[in-house]
């Protein structure tokens, strides 16, 4: 999938109804996005899906939904205030900003696909007799571009686990990384930006206390960790979960809604005993993933990216990657964090945070495992994995969104062939009867094929068509979304058939 397409989804997105630029007729605000009456539908249902997988399908993990606003202290505890920091870098020429990681990752990747390439054209020469391992020993072009590759990244991740930014800026210009608008590589220094937005809380401007909107979500679980285990009677091993929104003041806003300044995480911390912590990080990792490829948007579309830079708190993170539209991109992140937060806030409080074992008689701080997935991106990933433009018979085609049935905005479109005769209230009779189990959309508007065209393009599953007939013998036309073939069946048994493909219960089934 090219940025072409990219560009594509974006547009289909606003003309049907998913996703709006915020402010639109004040001219928008810059990477700040609403969702409209179809996104919402989406986004409820992928925080649904990702909900009942954390507090249905495991008896030892509870939610909570903690405040945005936090006292200042918390992210003075938790790093926020010293280092939540993204190293930037402006071209002179375009006046354009950058994440110099961003700029030397892209560089990386680019390498990546030039050995990928040559790999590949080696394979279509070869044939079944290829060992593709042995190419890439052996090859002298993939040999020298992987040397390369390993010598800038070993640089990088040095520079960036030292917070060293003058190697940072070093490596772009050993690597003659141009600037993507101006195309020179004329650079200025790399400096440090803090990416939380900061406001005051208080009546007077003298007694106003500088508070900030919370740039995630965890830190709001790791304070409230003693009141849910006392009051929930919870024994370790057990996780919080929680969906929010999060803020963070992104220079680099790019990509629709791939990196946003508002934006909404699922996050479940997940403690546990010290010294397991690393057999729990690889036990949610199989989790996690099993959660994404259920979906079926493929299994190699899905990888996952160790860390080159720990964050201060953690001792293991990986990336669960998604191949969007520009690349293989992070939709969600997995984490040992230690028992670094704990022990922060009971530092920073005077208050002691921790967990009396009764099966080891003795407390401890519990280590925490995170799983952290960023609502918006898993929203793109969706839409980018079933997003179809199909060539039909007779010179027709179609955009369609192959969306899972459980995820899509509306289940079923019930149309009547005619506006007259009866059909109408034969259809509206179908939708009462339907709309306590899941949501129906009534269209009347244009003709039948037209119609179908409609809710191909907003995802729906299941479309019926109510005629002259249906009035006889109580049947309609059913059409299936992703084959469009169509079959005669009873009314009274559309909710079986229609229940089992979009039930969220059996998609979870295929994960618990």
């Amino acid at each position: 999938m090219s940025e072409d397409v990219f560009k594509k989804i974006i547009s289909h997105s606003k003309e049907y109804g998913f996703v709006f630029q915020s402010s639109e007729i004040y001219d928008g605000l810059s990477a700040v996005y609403d969702y409209g009456q179809m996104g919402v539908e989406l986004k409820n249902n992928i925080k649904k899906y990702w909900w009942d997988s954390m507090v249905l399908l495991h008896d030892n993990v509870v939610g909570i939904d903690s405040a945005i606003f936090m006292h200042p202290t918390i992210w003075k505890a938790s790093g926020h205030v010293d280092a939540f920091n993204d190293p930037l870098i402006d071209n002179k020429d375009s006046k354009k900003r950058y994440r110099a990681d961003v700029l030397i990752e892209d560089h990386l990747a680019k390498i990546d696909d030039k050995i990928n390439k040559e790999v590949e054209k080696a394979a279509k020469r070869f044939g079944e007799t290829f060992d593709e391992a042995m190419y890439r020993e052996t090859n002298p072009r993939i040999l020298e571009n992987q040397a390369k590759r390993d010598e800038i990244h070993t640089r990088f991740a040095k520079a960036l686990n030292d917070s060293n930014l003058e190697d940072l800026r070093q490596i772009i210009l050993d690597c003659e990384i141009v600037c993507p608008v101006s195309g020179t590589r004329n650079w200025t220094e790399v400096r440090q930006f803090n990416l939380m937005f900061a406001t005051e809380m208080g009546s007077t401007a003298d007694g106003a206390m500088k508070v900030y909107l919370r740039p995630e979500t965890a830190q709001g679980i790791f304070v409230n960790f003693l009141n849910v285990q006392k009051t929930g009677r919870m024994k370790i091993p057990f996780g919080i979960a929680q969906i929010g929104k999060a803020f963070r003041n992104e220079i680099v806003a790019r990509q629709f809604i791939f990196r946003m300044r508002e934006f909404e995480q699922m996050e479940m911390q997940f403690f546990v005993r010290p010294g397991e912590e690393l057999e729990w990080f690889a036990k949610w990792k199989d989790i996690r993933i099993k959660w994404h490829k259920a979906l079926g948007y493929g299994d190699n579309k899905y990888r996952f990216h160790d860390h080159d830079k720990l964050a201060h708190y953690a001792n293991a993170a990986t990336d669960i990657e998604y191949e969007m539209p520009f690349g293989f991109k992070e939709v969600e992140g997995i984490h040992s964090r230690t028992d670094f937060d704990l022990k922060s806030h009971e530092e920073f409080s005077g208050k002691k945070l921790q967990y009396f074992d009764p099966e080891l008689n003795k407390s401890y701080t519990p280590y925490v495992i995170e799983t952290s997935i960023g609502v918006d991106r898993m929203f793109l990933s969706t839409l980018s994995a079933s997003y179809c433009e199909e060539e039909l018979e007779g010179g027709e085609s179609r955009v369609v969104l192959k969306l899972p049935p459980a995820l899509a905005p509306i289940k079923l479109g019930v149309l009547p062939l005619v506006k007259k005769d009866g059909l109408p209230e034969k259809a509206r009779e179908i939708i009462d009867a339907l709309k306590f189990d899941f949501k129906c959309q009534y269209d009347e508007k244009d003709s039948i094929g037209k119609r179908y065209r409609r809710q191909d393009a907003i995802g729906t599953p299941f479309c019926v068509t109510v005629d002259h007939q249906s009035l006889e013998d109580n049947t309609v036309t059913i059409r299936y979304r992703d084959t469009m073939t169509q079959e005669r069946v009873d009314i009274d048994k559309l909710s079986d058939i229609i229940s089992e493909k979009v039930s969220m219960k059996n998609l979870l089934k295929t994960i618990g």
